[in-house]
């Protein structure tokens, strides 16, 4: 059994989707040199005649702008919009991208958007807006719990940064996993749940102690750190999860 856990990846306890980026092509107008005049480096006239024009995100249903961003939902017609994928999970809950999520009220963000983006309260529309309702839905309960975790919070925030975890790497730091083997036996051992209510407070003050450490290593852009640091916390977390399974 020892021998089995520590050879086990990662990837066993990370459960996240890939993100695609997407690289924007620069134009390159061709120039046009005349023999009788010195070169000139200005973009023909065709690209300069007219502004730029925005690209401006309508109701697929009314057509009416958006009165307010995140756009999940029209206020004009209620209906639920498509999903846009360059939307992030802190924009969904209205707030910047930051680790520390104390004194935001993910909860009540969460409630209010499904009031609006549950399934359920469009049983009686069409078919292309029931989609939209189960697509947008699902994407809000997973920016919820991702959001709500430190770890998961934490690999979100990597990522959104393009700095990937490793998910099928197995993990070698020696200590970290006579640590984690010492406290499973505990967890197998106990009896009662007072002493496995003690393991669950001493790992969640684990977890709270390397949440710190991962904040500080993203405030400083120190990827490779706040990779080192969701190591313990993954390990820590699952802990925790085994213990609230044998309560």
């Amino acid at each position: 059994m020892r021998n089995k856990f520590l050879s086990t990846p990662l990837s066993s306890f990370l459960k996240f989707g890939r993100t695609l980026t997407s690289i924007p092509q620069r134009l390159s107008p061709h120039l046009k040199l005349r023999s009788s005049s010195p070169p000139s480096f200005a973009p023909p006239k065709s690209l300069c005649s007219k502004p730029a024009e925005k690209f401006q995100i309508t109701c697929w249903n009314c057509h009416d702008v958006p009165q307010s961003v995140p756009f999940l939902f029209c206020q004009s017609c209620r209906c639920v919009q498509p999903v846009d994928h360059s939307i992030d999970y802190f924009e969904i809950f209205g707030t910047e991208k930051t680790y520390d999520v104390e004194g935001i009220d993910l909860e009540g963000k969460y409630k209010e958007w499904q009031k609006k983006l549950h399934p359920d309260l469009v049983h009686s529309k069409s078919q292309k807006e029931k989609d939209f309702a189960a697509e947008q839905s699902a994407r809000v309960i997973d920016a919820y719990h991702t959001l709500s975790k430190p770890l998961s919070r934490a690999i979100y925030m990597l990522k959104l940064d393009g700095a990937e975890i490793d998910e099928e790497q197995t993990i070698y730091d020696a200590e970290l996993l006579a640590e984690i083997m010492e406290i499973r036996e505990e967890v197998e051992e106990a009896t009662n749940s007072e002493a496995l209510n003690h393991i669950r407070s001493q790992m969640q003050e684990k977890l709270q102690n390397w949440s710190n450490a991962f904040a500080d290593a993203f405030e400083r852009r120190d990827f490779e750190e706040a990779k080192n640091v969701i190591k313990r916390m993954t390990y820590y977390s699952r802990v925790i999860e085994e213990v609230v399974k044998k309560l």
